[in-house]
């Protein structure tokens, strides 16, 4: 018998959860806001890096892709000695990107998987290759469990303008027949005091989530916190729709504690700190 101590159920260990993204180097977003939140939300996190980018709160610099074979190489290094318990995908920059973690996902079985369709950064900069949709749509959403685009990424995506909160349902919808089975549509980009998200588990079936508008500068990264926190709580046991909610909790109570603070002269980063919770041990 190990020296790892045992319960009935198997060894203690903690909600796994792997983010498979780029990097910020400003902190903000991408793999170091994932990483923020899935410690902030009590689970382990571990990373697969697809890219690192040169970024700060103004902008995107540069980007610089990891080679393909070497990201295949992260995940299953982080598999078959870790394990994962859900996964979180952010910026794939390349249809041979998308490929390579099309593919691990299917030979490793990774289960409770959140698309994050990340196409452009909060400062407006386009952060993938427009060939890369076809592939995203094609070969991911099918494996997704959610995928959780904002307008601006909906609406090329689907090749039109999502102009208010009457197209949120009927938007939704039309990602359901690309293939998605479950949407998350964010309706934060439209005007407005209150802002409202659909979650779209099937055609018809709809569940409105709304909130009272948060002003603040700093709104860098909340995409991939929003989808880092979804997949922390799904690797926590939680059915989506509870995982969504609660997710959506906790990035609103992460921006309102980062509203007032000054982080770079650009858009700044939520608090992804402001309630963090103990690592939570399970088996």
């Amino acid at each position: 018998m190990s020296n790892e101590q045992q319960t009935p159920q198997g060894p203690r260990r903690y909600a796994r959860v792997l983010s498979i993204a780029g990097s910020d180097s400003g902190g903000g977003a991408g793999i170091q806001a994932d990483l923020k939140t899935f410690s902030a939300m009590g689970c382990y996190g571990m990373t697969a890096i697809t890219a690192i980018t040169a970024q700060n709160t103004q902008g995107v610099r540069g980007i610089h892709g990891i080679p393909p074979q070497m990201l295949g190489e992260q995940i299953d290094a982080v598999v078959e000695d870790i394990g994962v318990d859900a996964v979180k995908i952010g910026m794939l920059h390349s249809p041979e990107v998308v490929h390579v973690v099309a593919e691990a996902i299917v030979r490793h079985r990774l289960p409770r998987v959140v698309l994050d369709p990340v196409m452009v950064a909060t400062s407006g900069d386009r952060l993938i290759a427009s060939e890369t949709e076809s592939a995203l749509v094609n070969e991911l959403f099918p494996l997704a469990d959610v995928v959780t685009p904002n307008l601006d990424e909906a609406g090329w995506l689907l090749g039109r303008e999502i102009a208010g909160e009457a197209d949120l349902d009927e938007a939704a919808d039309a990602l359901l027949d690309m293939g998605a089975r479950a949407v998350l549509l964010k309706g934060g980009h439209l005007p407005g005091d209150w802002v409202v998200d659909v979650l779209a588990l099937a055609r018809g079936e709809h569940h409105r989530l709304g909130s009272q508008r948060i002003v603040t500068h700093n709104g860098h990264g909340t995409g991939c916190t929003l989808s880092s926190a979804i997949a922390s709580q799904l690797a926590l046991g939680e059915p989506l729709i509870e995982a969504v909610t609660k997710a959506r909790a906790y990035i609103l109570g992460a921006i309102a504690a980062g509203a007032q603070v000054r982080t770079g002269h650009g858009h700044g980063p939520l608090n992804h700190g402001y309630a963090p919770v103990a690592q939570v041990v399970i088996g």
